[in-house]
């Protein structure tokens, strides 16, 4: 699994990729989490705000800083 944080590095970026790092840890999941600062790389999916979540190519959460339990869900779909 592949999982991306779209974002230019701002305070809700980095709290985006927290939940994400505790979701993995505590799913138990084999996943590598990338960081995607680049403006032309966010906007290739599609995104006009951020933070972002992308599982796998697919755009799961865009916008806002979710719950753990969002997270873990899109994680899961």
């Amino acid at each position: 699994m592949v999982i991306k944080i779209l974002g230019p590095g701002c305070s809700n970026c980095q709290k985006l990729e927290a939940l994400a790092r505790t979701a993995v840890d505590e799913l138990g999941l084999d996943a590598e989490i990338v960081k995607v600062a680049d403006y032309v790389d966010i906007m290739a999916y599609g995104i006009m705000s951020t933070p972002a979540l992308v599982v796998d190519e697919k755009v799961k959460i865009a916008g806002f800083v979710p719950s753990l339990d969002q997270v873990k869900t899109a994680l899961q779909v």
